[in-house]
């Protein structure tokens, strides 16, 4: 399965075989069943996760005791708290196996120490946070500029894979509605 981080790797950077062993040593392959917590509310944030096989969600718990999903990352994405992992802190979010999953988990020492020993690494990491961060400002984007019903049909153009893999409720989570609304929009297509 290394093959895939491998595979990934190369997209941004070039990796020969010494190099790829050399990183493989800074991560621990996590193997985790679906709606396994890998994070919970208030624990410290140690892990930063690259999703080999399946699929995971961040998400937390508003006021109301309604889990609110932020973010999914299948194959070949990555997911953690960035704030409570950069500083070491508390987090505010769970993370949570939404399939069977493979991950691969590196704390925050190990990733430092990664960047240092091999620098090629610290330019696949900006590719990944300018790619995550554009990612994020657009999903802002459609929040305000897009109907629910617009954002649920762009969101289903764009990203079929979820639609077919994730449950209907954490669609309807992630894309701020409840699934009784989803199931409505549904509908309304099928019409």
């Amino acid at each position: 399965m290394s093959e895939i981080f491998r595979d990934h790797l190369q997209k941004f950077i070039e990796v020969d075989d010494e190099a790829f062993t050399d990183i493989m040593n800074f991560f621990t392959t996590v193997t985790v069943k679906r709606k396994t917590d890998l994070l919970k509310e208030g624990q410290l944030c140690k892990f930063h996760y690259f999703v080999l096989n399946g699929c995971l969600r961040k998400f937390f718990v508003n006021e109301k005791g309604i889990e609110q999903t932020t973010e999914f990352a299948i194959e070949t994405w990555w997911l953690t708290d960035n704030i409570a992992f950069e500083h070491s802190q508390p987090t505010q979010f769970h993370i949570q196996a939404v399939e069977d999953s493979v991950v691969l988990a590196i704390d925050r020492a190990s990733q430092e120490k990664l960047l240092t020993q091999i620098p090629a690494m610290e330019r696949y990491f900006r590719f990944i946070y300018q790619r995550a961060f554009a990612a994020a400002q657009m999903r802002i984007k459609y929040l305000y500029d897009l109907s629910k019903e617009e954002y649920y049909h762009h969101f289903n153009r764009h990203h079929p894979e979820f639609i077919q893999r994730v449950p209907q409720y954490l669609i309807a989570s992630y894309l701020g509605f409840t699934p009784e609304y989803l199931s409505e929009i549904k509908k309304k297509k099928l019409s």
